[in-house]
């Protein structure tokens, strides 16, 4: 995992992290996401992990992360509304510079503009084990299901 930071604000307020401290001594799965509140991110993808965080969990999963390039306030507000906060760490990545980090930085366009891929990672004490790219416009392999059957689960 590269070293980069990164915000996560909670109902106390914004707090920043390093990947070096959020990785360390843990095993993590991250996704990453377009935007908070875009269609397909909504619809499927964090309702995915929403529905298996207990399986995850039981897999052997310290920490389910989401991570976009968003303001943290976004990022809160997002995992408000569909009820993920405290299940799920909303991280927002403020500039773009830890998707950049992670080479996952893309950019869609006009409306988007630059963005994180669609993808998630089995991340093992800061080691990335696992990477599981979308193409774009795709939704399968980096959904919860698929993380699972990865897991052996």
């Amino acid at each position: 995992m590269p070293s980069a930071n990164f915000q996560i604000k909670s109902d106390e307020g914004i707090s920043a992290f390093s990947t070096d401290d959020y990785f360390n001594d843990c095993r993590v799965v991250m996704f990453a996401v377009p935007g908070a509140f875009t269609p397909t991110c909504s619809v499927k993808h964090l309702p995915s992990y929403l529905e298996h965080a207990g399986a995850l969990k039981q897999a052997g999963i310290d920490k389910i992360a989401c991570l976009s390039i968003n303001d943290a306030h976004v990022m809160h507000a997002w995992g408000e509304a569909n009820e993920a906060n405290g299940i799920i760490d909303m991280m927002a990545d403020m500039d773009g510079s830890f998707s950049q980090a992670l080479g996952i930085e893309v950019n869609m366009g006009a409306i988007l503009g630059k963005r994180a891929t669609r993808c998630a990672m089995i991340v093992d004490n800061g080691l990335v084990t696992h990477v599981l790219m979308e193409q774009p416009g795709e939704f399968a392999v980096s959904s919860a299901e698929n993380v699972l059957t990865i897991l052996g689960a």
